[in-house]
């Protein structure tokens, strides 16, 4: 068993899948999907369901990697604004190299900040610089960085701790 992919609903898929390319590196997998008919509206439930997106291949990993799905329906229903302390899905989260420059370049795209960039230690296991923002169409996303080195020592103070 292995994760296959997430799914975005967008009300624009073209603008939100050119988002997370600019933003974050993710790459289109072809084929673009344009999916209709009787087979879908049976999987779906939706009558006269028309949905067209793509897949993009999500940083980090080889071509066999999990894909973020962003999909739009022929018709859009409004929901409501997603927040972080609500049931259901919350955030996808980047770890990345500079979560400044991220930041800024997910701004300058469109994208809004939500709280403020904090730097939090974890003990055993490193250093985080954590951030939670909004795509262009307000789906929350957590950027992270980690302090590599503080988290090599962190282990090895842990471990030697626990073990001397």
């Amino acid at each position: 068993m292995k994760f296959a992919h997430i799914n975005i609903i967008a009300k624009d898929w073209r603008s939100l899948s050119t988002f997370y390319q600019e933003v974050f590196g993710c790459v289109p997998v072809p084929p673009q999907r344009d999916l209709q008919g009787a087979w879908i509206d049976s999987l779906t439930a939706i009558k006269a369901a028309h949905i067209q997106g793509e897949h993009l291949r999500l940083p980090g990993y080889g071509n066999d990697g999990p894909t973020l799905e962003i999909f739009s329906y022929n018709e859009y229903k409004v929901n409501n604004e997603k927040m972080l302390d609500k049931s259901g899905f919350s955030h996808i989260a980047f770890e990345i190299e500079d979560i400044k420059l991220t930041l800024n370049k997910l701004l300058a795209k469109g994208g809004s900040q939500i709280g403020e960039l904090i730097k939090r230690e974890y003990p055993g296991v490193g250093i985080a610089d954590l951030v939670y923002c909004r795509d262009i169409e307000g789906n929350i996303i957590e950027l992270q960085t980690w302090n590599k080195e503080t988290i090599i020592n962190s282990q090895a103070g842990k471990y030697k701790d626990e073990h001397s």
